[in-house]
């Protein structure tokens, strides 16, 4: 019997990666095939998951020439694939596809919000923005926020009368935590790694794993920092992931604090960022807006506590004082006292991690997602 055909869509190749295994599961059961901008990651994402994977050009910001000919090439794909369905994650793949899959008359047309814009944003440019996913929501037939606080944004500002629902606890794609997991990392192996970076035995080190952006908080975790350093020794934090700096940049005096100060150890993007968090004792992420961060299930599948803002998804995976502490949005003073009391109390650490892997595993192990997600497949 000839199986139905998923559309996958996601705006840049490098998205395949919120849905690593993902794709690769389902294709056992339907003919996925995989839609996102041109690039390295695309071409990977086909062997690895064993589908099919096609170029379609879209930009993440906006470019009304460039989006209309993304809508047009989306809608000819559309009608000569003839899906049963088309399911967009990330803001403009959702856009462009939900009104291409309608005016192809696909019969399921299903996005998921991993995150929501919009309520960061001001003026006239918010209003755009809610306009936007206003229309996605038209004209999709199914409508999947990632997590609660996210549901609560999508009523909150009326983007939708619709159904919303959520698949197993939220996230897209769970965690795999066989692969997240400290006990694969020996203690030799740790030491040569802690050695590279000039990171002693009595260190106390923080990581942040992300965009270096603005939107991640990042000028206030340094200015943070920056206070610990001055005040207390053996402290190190250990960022993993690269600058923005067209879309959204740091400070001037953020990126020089970053270049200059030897105890902050930035390391770039990685492929891997599992050696990183074997050897930190704190993740600090201090984001502006998540739909349901990966980097935090990430952490606490390793056994890190957070350190997180109160916003969605982050509020939703850590409990305060349980696996991690909740702080204020954009707030440099709170979040130096969350990171100054893992110094002043060793013991909370502890505590704290102990908790840490148990609730990763107990609600967003990756299987239990994968099965939520083809059981709703199969419903529609």
């Amino acid at each position: 019997m000839k199986k139905k055909k998923i559309i996958r869509v996601v705006t840049s190749d490098v998205s395949y990666g919120l849905l690593t295994g993902q794709l690769k599961f389902l294709n056992q059961y339907y003919d996925v095939v995989g839609v996102s901008s041109p690039g390295e990651k695309a071409i990977k994402a086909g062997q690895s998951e064993g589908i099919r994977v096609v170029d379609i050009e879209m930009q993440r910001q906006i470019s009304i020439i460039k989006d209309c000919v993304a809508l047009y090439k989306l809608y000819k794909f559309f009608r000569k694939e003839n899906p049963y369905i088309v399911h967009s994650i990330t803001p403009k793949a959702g856009l462009l596809s939900m009104i291409a899959s309608y005016l192809a008359k696909v019969p399921n047309r299903v996005h998921t919000f991993t995150g929501l814009i919009f309520p960061t944003k001001e003026g006239l440019f918010q209003k755009l923005l809610i306009k936007t996913d206003q229309l996605l929501c038209k004209c999709a037939t199914h409508i999947y926020p990632e997590g609660q606080g996210v549901k609560n944004d999508l009523k909150k500002y009326k983007i939708t009368k619709k159904p919303l629902k959520i698949i197993a606890n939220g996230n897209v794609n769970g965690i795999d935590i066989d692969y997240f997991n400290s006990a694969l990392y020996s203690e030799k192996e740790k030491e040569e790694l802690k050695r590279e970076l000039s990171i002693s035995s009595l260190d106390l080190v923080y990581v942040f794993v992300g965009r270096l952006v603005r939107d991640k908080g990042i000028n206030e975790l340094i200015s943070a920092f920056k206070r610990i350093n001055d005040e207390y020794e053996n402290v190190k934090l250990i960022l993993v992931g690269s600058y923005e700096k067209e879309l959204d940049p740091v400070l001037p005096e953020t990126e020089e604090e970053i270049n200059n100060n030897p105890n902050i150890i930035p390391v770039g993007w990685q492929t891997d960022v599992r050696p990183y968090f074997a050897i930190s004792n704190v993740l600090t992420f201090p984001s502006y807006r998540e739909g349901f961060p990966n980097v935090v299930l990430q952490a606490g599948a390793m056994g890190l506590p957070s350190i997180v803002t109160d916003i969605n998804g982050c509020n939703e995976i850590i409990s305060e004082g349980k696996n991690g502490m909740i702080i204020p949005v954009k707030n440099t003073d709170f979040l130096y006292g969350a990171m100054e009391k893992f110094i002043k109390q060793p013991e909370l650490k502890e505590t704290l991690a102990m908790n840490a892997r148990k609730i990763v595993c107990d609600n967003y192990e990756r299987q239990f997602v994968w099965d939520s997600i083809l059981e709703e497949y199969k419903q529609l």
